[in-house]
This record gives structure tokens, sequence and C-alpha cells, in this order.
């Protein structure tokens, strides 16, 4: 029976109340508490009703526009209406349309099974197929003289490239390689990273610093900090440290007593006092690392052969301390052309050290 333009509202009103009834109903019908998937995850407890509401509650967005279309439609062609009588379907085909599409549980009703299945066992046969899809990592080599074989397996190793530590120098002496492809860096290496930042050891010289002094990773963290409480002990300041550790990286790889021989060595045979010696080590650390033998040979070569009083000694070593440590043959040379060619008196040469370490023109 055809349905007049006023009964038509009514008549969609009563669909959309039918679809939300029928939705309702299967959400109930198909709601079930939820299972445990693998390793504790919960699957979802209303997938199913869900997937339900989604799609009954699209087939009722459809019927509510096609009533806002109709209603417009309606409105503006009120009058041809009753001219081209067209026929709407009846409340039986409207719900055997919408209920055309029934909601799928398959994936849901998969998921059940997993609770069942067996661990898989790592002695499980691998078929053909299986073998050829399997990308194994290359085997560390047995041997090699380079660490670059090691880096991408060692995550010890990427961390000192970027902190921009060289590798190729390392690896030329074995017990060093080996000893950093042993360590670890949260464990091994982290603490003593941050020892020498807070000492004042800035990031941008660290990695020269550790190329230099890789040893210092095979020191305890404790006894670091003893030997700079030693030298805080002698009034050095923390920059004085900084100083020296920088200049002389293997510094605090030597022990306390070593450190208090070595400078009442230059307090007493230079007789300097405790803060000329202070400041003589600050400047030339290398004082406290180094041998001692240039050092003495040298306090020879200025009284016996060249014939400085020790009081001039004192005065040039304290301007320059690298005369400490210079080559003893380059200083003879140097002053026997100053003195005896040049005629240069001893006195001139006492005020101005460096003319004994300046490379003689033709030389």
């Amino acid at each position: 029976m055809a349905l007049s333009a006023q009964q038509i509202p009514r008549w969609f009103n009563s669909i959309k109340l039918s679809s939300f009834i029928n939705a309702t109903q299967l959400t109930k019908c198909y709601t079930r508490p939820g299972k445990t998937l693998l390793h504790g995850f919960s699957a979802h407890p209303q997938m199913s009703s869900d997937n339900c509401f989604l799609q009954w509650g699209f087939k009722t967005y459809r019927t509510s526009s096609l009533w806002n279309s109709s209603q417009s439609t309606n409105l503006t062609s009120q009058e041809n209406n009753s001219t081209q009588s067209t026929l709407l379907p009846s409340m039986n085909e409207q719900s055997q349309k919408t209920q055309k599409i029934p909601p799928n549980f398959d994936s849901e009703l998969s998921l059940e099974g997993l609770d069942d299945l067996p661990p898989l066992s790592p002695l499980q046969p691998v078929s053909e197929e299986e073998a050829i899809q399997i990308i194994a990592d290359p085997p560390l080599p047995p041997a090699s003289f380079t660490l670059r074989d090691y880096v991408d397996h060692s995550e010890t190793l990427q961390k000192l490239v970027l902190l921009g530590v060289d590798l190729s120098k390392i690896e030329k002496h074995p017990d060093a390689a080996n000893l950093l492809l042993r360590l670890d860096f949260e464990k091994d290496i982290k603490q003593i990273l941050l020892f020498l930042k807070d000492l004042g050891i800035e990031d941008n010289h660290l990695g020269t610093f550790l190329t230099k002094n890789y040893a210092i990773f095979s020191e305890d963290l404790e006894d670091l900090k003893t030997r700079v409480a030693y030298l805080r002990s002698k009034n050095f300041s923390k920059a004085d440290i900084a100083q020296m550790v920088r200049n002389a990286p293997f510094l605090l790889n030597f022990s306390v007593e070593r450190l208090d021989n070595r400078l009442g060595f230059f307090q007493k045979e230079l007789e300097l006092s405790v803060k000329k010696t202070r400041e003589l080590v600050v400047r030339l650390p290398r004082l406290l690392t180094g041998s001692l033998e240039p050092v003495k040979e040298n306090m020879k070569v200025y009284r016996l052969e060249l014939g400085f009083k020790h009081n001039e000694i004192q005065h040039m070593i304290t301007r320059i301390p690298k005369m400490l440590t210079a080559n003893k043959r380059k200083l003879t040379e140097t002053f026997d052309y100053l003195h005896n060619v040049m005629n240069v008196p001893h006195h001139i040469i006492v005020n101005n050290p460096s003319f004994l370490l300046a490379m003689r023109i033709g030389t």
C-alpha cells in the first residue's frame, strides 16, 4: 500500500526504532568474557559485540541519513509527491536488508585456541624454506690484528669511537686491545668517564686523553679518588689538577707514594720552596710521570760543564721548567755557540734561558 507524504516520517521513525532494538539484542547475545593471550596480554572482552555494534550502527546511520535526505526532498518537492507515488519497502524487507551481513567472529574464535598451543621448542626441526629465511650475524673472527673487525659487535668499542678514541693507535698494543674487548661500558667505563668529567676534563678532550691513557680503565676508581685527594691535600687546586691530568694523562696511574716521592725529590734536589715546587710541576707535570735520569743528567751539565751557579739554575728552571728535560747534546752545543762564539756572558743567558733551547741556524 502506498504511503502518503504525511505518513513517511512516522514510517521512518518506526524503522529506526526497530534497527536499534535488533542491534541491542545482538550485542547482548554475542557478549562474553575476555581471554588471556600470550605473555599475559588480555583480549578485548567486547570485540564481537563492538563489531556487531559498528555494523548495525552503520545500518542505522544509513537509515537515519536516508530519512534526512527524504525529508529534505519531501520539503522541496511536496507538490510532486502525489504524481510520483513511489512504493517504499515494507518493515520486514527493511529488517532483512539490515540483517543481511552478520557479525564475523572468526578472528576472536581463532584467538581462543592460542592458550592450547604448546610452546615452541628450540629443538623443533626447521624446514628448508624457513632455514633460507634465517639471517645470521657474521661470526666474530677468532683472531684479528685490528679492532675494526669487532666494532660492529661491541657496544663498548662503538661508544669509545663516539667519544673520539682512536682505536687504530690502541690496537698497536695487543694487551690494551684485549682489555677493551673484555670491558663492559656500563660497569667498567661509565664511572671512569664521570670521574674524569668531574675532575675537569672537557668532553672534547676525553677522546685524546683515553687514546693515550687507555690503561686508566684497569685502575680502581677508589684509588683514583685517593690520588686526587692527596694532591688536594698538597694545596693543588682543582684547576691545577685538571691541567696536570690533561698535560700528563698517566699522572693518576701512579700511586700516592710515587707522587709523594717525586714532589720530595724536586723540592730537595732543586732546593725550592713548597710553593715553587708546586708551580713547577703544574707547568710541567711530566716531571712527576717521566724518568728522573734526564733531570739528574741536566743538573750535572748545568753545574759542571756549563758553569752555572746553583741559584742561576734555580732561576732558569723556574722560568722554563722544560730545561730539566731538554736534550743534553743540544744544550751543550747551543751554549758553546752562544758563549764561546758569540761571547754571550752567563748572566745574559740566565736572564734569557730560552736562548739555550733555541735551534741554532744552520744546524
